[in-house]
């Protein structure tokens, strides 16, 4: 009874000992899932077993087997490494993209965000081709989303222009952006009841009223009859913006600081 006398006499664990296996517990899970389903996975587990098989031959005094484990195991990292790049690479561009990182970097991302939304919405205009744009703010849009089709993409003017094509079958319903993402596509949103919006309006600018009015986000539409620019907010619509103005809103509405010296031309160049 030795063995549980010493096991009932060790050291109380502190904070930093809880923070220390905590830290090792989200880096092997985060490790278990970029490697499910991939080549990772099968040699983790012959790892594993020649781990184990290191232990036992200590254990059992199997002096050659050990020899051998521990002869070998400088030139399996490497093979490992050899092996195993393209899936390192993804690995370290996933802990690139963990929420914490992102924060640091966010103000970069939204800023690029911005102006590829900008550039893709002017040339959405110019072709008079009908667009939804939601914009997340505080308030989250997961209901909303969770109807759509998911897509977790980054913010791109190409990306954006095939979804919206008249051929799409995206094209129908909004498409959401969280951040410097765009989370999915095709959402529908609720129309507004109000009796004060204009019968001018089409089923496109209500549905962006009406998701307005429910909660704090931004939605951009564009006509596609007259290729106007719009913008909902509070439940109230701004018309006929220019792509500058639009821009300037959504720094605005993002908390994003002003650019100075930007030229106007610069949406005109690279929509033509």
């Amino acid at each position: 009874m030795d063995w549980l006398a010493q096991l009932l006499q060790r050291p109380p664990i502190e904070w930093v000992d809880l923070l220390d296996i905590a830290i090792v517990a989200v880096v092997v899970y985060e490790v278990l899932v970029l490697i499910k389903g991939t080549r990772g996975m099968q040699i983790a587990l012959s790892g594993t077993f020649i781990v184990a098989l290191y232990f036992a031959s200590e254990w059992l005094g199997l002096e050659t087997v050990n020899w051998l484990i521990r002869n070998m195991a400088v030139y399996g990292v490497f093979a490992i490494i050899v092996l195993l790049q393209t899936d390192i690479r993804r690995a370290l561009a996933h802990f690139g993209r963990a929420p914490l990182f992102r924060y640091l970097d966010r103000s970069t991302n939204l800023d690029e965000a911005v102006e590829e939304l900008v550039v893709s919405v002017a040339n959405l205009s110019q072709r008079k081709i009908g667009a939804l744009v939601v914009i997340e703010r505080r308030i989250g849009l997961r209901n909303y989303i969770e109807g759509g089709i998911p897509l977790d993409a980054t913010i791109s003017y190409d990306l954006l222009a095939s979804i919206f094509q008249v051929a799409s079958p995206l094209h129908d319903g909004a498409v959401i952006v969280q951040g410097d993402r765009i989370a999915a596509a095709a959402c529908f949103l609720p129309l507004s009841v109000n009796p004060k919006v204009s019968r001018e309006l089409g089923t496109r600018h209500r549905a962006a009223i009406g998701l307005t009015e429910e909660n704090d986000a931004a939605v951009i539409v564009i006509s596609e009859e007259s290729g106007l620019i719009s913008l909902a907010l509070d439940g109230g619509l701004e018309r006929g913006l220019t792509p500058d103005t639009l821009r300037v809103k959504l720094r605005a509405l993002l908390g994003l600081r002003r650019r100075e010296g930007r030229r106007v031309a610069q949406v005109g160049s690279s929509v033509a």
